[in-house]
């Protein structure tokens, strides 16, 4: 699956077919799977269902590299209002965000200003904003304004990646700072110096990696570790980790897609695991969706059925 993976990979950052694989329906079909809607209004309704089965979520307004500063300010200003509308509605929402959409292409100054002023608007509602990690052409500056924001704010975390040969060196530096560390696999089309090719180095470097954040070094640190996966074998190998340490279902935090293992999702909600769901949303989903299909050999063989069914 390694070719293919690099195929989807290759094909997120190609202008060519996401201009026209978004005229398919069997595409929007099966991207139906893992968002429930391009505008705000369905992610709240999302996030309103969940609620009601005592699962958080996780608000992320999909977009990446935005091109003049109007973008950016536009950007900022909807999240404010996703924060408005979550509170009014007493969601357990958090809001994800990538530096690229604030505006990070155009300068440091006008990314964290727009940051900035969510994560100061998230802490007066008592809620998170969390900096998601994009290519490792941009790791060094997204770690550095994280550090800034931390400086100022308790209520932000940043993205880390599994597959990314530095993120065991990242989180010497990291965990001292307490906040939000997510972990994930990755899924950025990367050099074999950059990141580990092979699915088992990953997984092994993940679950090397979430031992570490389980650890008492990230406890006495206040660190609020999340782990995003997907990948069953990893979350029990997790949940045995935890045990070992002593640690309560409710002292661990995992996070998952929308739609994307429902079961399991129930599971570890109704085992007393924190558990949140990241709502995507937005037209600019092409990108986004590509670098899903890369991560698992089972939304490949989703989006195959809605292309024989179409």
């Amino acid at each position: 699956m390694g070719l293919l993976r690099s195929a989807f990979l290759a094909g997120s950052q190609s202008r060519w077919l996401r201009e026209r694989a978004v005229k398919f329906g069997f595409v929007h079909r099966a991207v139906a799977r893992f968002m429930p809607g391009e505008d705000l209004e369905a992610a709240l309704a999302a996030a309103r269902s969940l609620r009601a089965t005592g699962i958080g979520s996780v608000l992320t307004y999909l977009g990446e590299n935005v091109q003049r500063p109007e973008e950016a300010e536009q950007v900022a200003r909807h999240y404010l209002d996703v924060l408005t509308r979550a509170k009014q509605a007493a969601l357990d929402a958090e809001v994800s965000v990538k530096l690229t959409q604030l505006g990070l292409d155009l300068g440091r100054a006008v990314c964290e200003a727009g940051l900035m002023s969510l994560i100061e608007r998230a802490a007066a509602d008592k809620t998170w904003i969390w900096i998601d990690m994009e290519s490792s052409a941009y790791t060094d500056t997204t770690l550095d304004i994280y550090r800034r924001a931390r400086t100022r704010f308790p209520n932000v975390g940043v993205c880390v990646q599994a597959y990314l040969r530095r993120t065991e060196r990242d989180l010497e530096t990291l965990i001292p700072l307490g906040g939000g560390l997510r972990l994930v696999k990755g899924a950025y089309l990367e050099s074999p110096d950059k990141a580990f090719p092979k699915k088992q180095e990953v997984d092994a470097n993940y679950f090397n990696l979430a031992r570490r954040l389980l650890g008492p070094e990230a406890r006495r640190a206040g660190v609020r570790a999340i782990f995003g996966t997907h990948d069953a074998a990893l979350i029990r190998r997790i949940e045995e980790a935890a045990r070992l340490l002593g640690l309560k279902p409710q002292e661990v935090e995992f996070q998952m897609l929308y739609g994307i293992r429902r079961e399991e999702q129930a599971h570890l909600a109704a085992q007393g695991y924190r558990f949140r769901v990241l709502i995507s949303y937005g037209d600019a989903w092409f990108p986004w969706y590509m670098r899903r299909l890369a991560e698992r050999p089972a939304n490949v063989l989703f989006v195959l059925k809605n292309v024989f069914s179409a």
